[in-house]
């Protein structure tokens, strides 16, 4: 044969061995090409067993984040079933309630099962991929599943990095009240189950994200109500760290039969976790949950009654009013310490004599002062011996040995959040609080509100135990409309004590808060978070000012856009008596001559910037890694930057400015500090602590 007829043959030979070879064995088939899902700044890449590896195409220099993992599995009599051999992978367009994009069908088998991977790259979230996984038994023994695992990727540690090799984002809630925000070390491991990690502490958002200097990743839930899941994040060794979605359940999968995991996400990022957390936040609106537009009236400044702690007077409060009024406070609060009991919320006598019309005088106190009254409340608790539970003991949320639910705060059991009766007796409160007491407003309080733990009680007929779990947002719901179409400028604030919010009651709120912070590094850092989940007008309350370091720390609140409060007591000599916290002698929150003046300073300057009205520009700075830490807000085309350092010299970039003029203000000491211009401007700065400024265009 001439060497012209080998060159025509032989492509013919190529092909027909390929089509032979392909039909008897079509992992023989499977190009590398064919092992791809993508979008425009994310692509994932599987191998012949069906492990994957992140890539991030978001800077010109593609990143390979992380080595083959192990990335979706389900565990068998506890053992993870790892290897499935890959088989085709199928792309079509699509257009759902998210958007249009392309849709891959990838599909592996073991001899026992096989998995679908249904993978959505939308045009509108190109940094994103969404994941549904099922899984068919195709042997013809039943098999005991005892979980699945989603989008665990590992994360390598980049050799040029300086400091830090990870920082992350977790949103477990667990009874020491973690930071939501921190730095990863070896042997670092948290689960951050969703559900309940000790007795009253529990719930989250399903998101969970770890960065380096130069990319990061977020995994999360993409279910429209809570699920029981956990999202690990763990740090074995100086290789890297690891992250993923995991969900234990008892599942008997008989022979053809199938089940799907919830629907799940990846993405990945330059900067902080703030922008992971936006497009979870987007993706869900798409998903149909509805965010309310924020009333002006959350934005004002608060004073609350706690000062004085649980053992209050009337008359400690009425006395302090005129002071409060006279500041320019616009809210005053009261808070624990009228009422019985939680459940009952009778009026105590001592405080209320005459019951229902000595507390719609004391809301009309509040009201002649120009100011607005909220009220203190811990809905879905009930204390052991009330009248609710002598008279209702089927409202009562039950563990599956029948035993109650302990809140440990305040000795008491759980509610059933999802039992009809409660939501019922829920709604009549609000009307009483509102309506018949005349409040403007309700501070919602108790760690117990983050999460449920599932119901048992056979008297409320659940499908299922989880769904008292599910309903605890329809429980807000409940409570926030109702407010809401009693008083269209109501204020409700929920502050679930120390644990990392929910997702799934923001929406049934307009004020969150920092909730009972432990530093001023939390109010920082729990505001970004919180401007991210709800959006650039949230009116983020930075609790009791109190509460920050050294208990003055009002540029954190100031600076990050939030809404500042205190709880000072006045006058000065007033001895509060000893009750929930501390004793009156060690009491450090008396309004003296010397506080006043301070703390009537900084009010100024918050009726004045309003800075907590602008658009938090969340992914400029990144909260780890820039140094000092940094945020901006814009309003007005003015940009306010606030700086945290323990003392800090050098240069600073202002990120976000316009192709103009600026000129730089430090707005709390009024000191002019000269012009910038140009989007690449820097500033020399100085500073101990904390310094606020702002660029104002000219």
């Amino acid at each position: 044969m001439t060497n012209l007829q080998l060159m025509i043959v032989k492509p013919f030979l190529v092909v027909l061995l390929v089509l032979i070879y392909g039909c008897g064995n079509n992992s023989l088939m499977v190009d590398q090409d064919t092992k791809v899902i993508e979008n425009k700044n994310i692509k994932i890449v599987f191998d012949e067993s069906m492990q994957s590896k992140l890539i991030s195409n978001l800077s010109s220099q593609k990143n390979d984040i992380g080595d083959f993992t192990l990335s979706e599995y389900v565990t068998i009599n506890g053992k993870d079933i790892s290897k499935f051999e890959f088989k085709s992978n199928k792309s079509s367009n699509i257009n759902d309630d998210i958007g249009k994009g392309k849709q891959y069908k990838v599909v592996g088998k073991t001899d026992k099962l096989e998995k679908t991977i249904i993978a959505k790259a939308y045009n509108e979230f190109p940094n994103t991929i969404v994941y549904h996984v099922n899984y068919r038994n195709i042997s013809e023994d039943d098999l005991q599943i005892d979980g699945w695992t989603n989008n665990q990727y590992k994360i390598n540690v980049l050799p040029e990095q300086k400091g830090e090799a990870f920082w992350s984002y977790q949103s477990g809630s667990y009874d020491e009240r973690p930071d939501w925000v921190m730095p990863l070390n070896v042997g670092f491991a948290q689960q951050n189950y969703m559900g309940m990690n000790s007795s009253d502490y529990g719930g989250g958002t399903p998101v969970s994200d770890v960065w380096n200097s130069r990319f990061g990743v977020g995994v999360g839930l993409l279910e429209l109500v809570p699920k029981l899941v956990s999202l690990p994040v763990n740090m074995p060794d100086a290789s890297g760290a690891y992250i993923g979605i995991k969900y234990v359940k008892n599942i008997n999968l008989r022979a053809n039969e199938s089940f799907n995991t919830f629907t799940t996400f990846v993405t990945v990022h330059e900067g902080d976790y703030f922008a992971a957390l936006e497009t979870f936040r987007e993706l869900m609106i798409k998903r149909g949950i509805k965010f309310k537009e924020t009333p002006d009236t959350a934005f004002e400044p608060i004073w609350c009654a706690w000062g004085f702690e649980r053992n209050f007077t009337s008359d400690q409060i009425f006395n302090a009013l005129p002071k409060v009024a006279e500041m320019g406070y616009q809210w005053a609060v009261l808070d624990d310490g009228y009422q019985t009991a939680e459940g009952d919320w009778y009026l105590l006598k001592d405080k209320f004599p005459n019951g229902d019309a000595d507390m719609r005088k004391f809301v009309d106190e509040i009201h002649k002062y120009g100011m607005k009254a909220k009220l203190w409340w811990a809905p879905m608790a009930v204390d052991p011996g009330t009248d609710l539970i002598n008279n209702h003991e089927d409202y009562l949320l039950l563990n599956s040995d029948g035993s109650t639910q302990d809140i440990t705060w305040w000795d008491s059991y759980y509610l059933c959040p999802a039992y009809k009766p409660v939501q019922e007796y829920t709604v009549n409160l609000v009307k009483k609080i509102m309506t018949d007491w005349g409040y403007d407003g309700l501070k919602i309080d108790g760690q117990h509100l983050n999460g449920a733990p599932p119901c048992y009680n056979k008297l409320h007929n659940h499908a299922r135990p989880e769904e008292a779990v599910e309903a605890v947002p329809e429980f807000f719901r409940l409570i926030y409309e109702t407010a809401l179409e009693i008083n269209p400028e109501a204020v409700v604030e929920i502050c679930p004590c120390g644990t990392a919010y929910s997702f799934y009651i923001l929406p049934y709120m307009n004020q969150p808060v920092s909730s009972d912070p432990e530093s001023s590094w939390q109010i920082r850092h729990k505001g970004k978070t919180l401007r991210a989940l709800m959006g650039h007008r949230t009116a983020y309350y930075g609790d009791h000012v109190e509460l920050s370091d050294g208990r003055n720390d009002w540029a954190t609140t100031v600076g990050i856009g939030g809404v500042i409060g205190t709880k000072f007591t006045w006058p000065p000599e007033e001895k509060i008596n000893e009750g929930f916290g501390k004793p009156a002698s060690e009491s450090k929150i008396a309004l003296t001559a010397e506080k006043e003046e301070i703390w009537k300073k900084w009010l100024d300057i918050y009726n004045n910037e309003m800075i907590s009205t602008g658009v938090y520009l969340g992914k400029l700075y990144d909260i780890g890694y820039d140094n000092p830490e940094t945020h901006v807000i814009e309003k007005d085309r003015i940009f306010y930057y606030s700086f945290y350092a323990d003392k800090f010299s050098g240069n600073v970039e202002l990120r976000g400015l316009s192709d103009e003029k600026y000129k730089i203000i430090d707005y709390v000491n009024n000191i002019d500090l000269g012009q910038v211009e140009g989007r690449n401007a820097t500033l020399e700065i100085n500073f101990d602590e904390s310094l606020l400024l702002k660029a104002v265009p000219k």
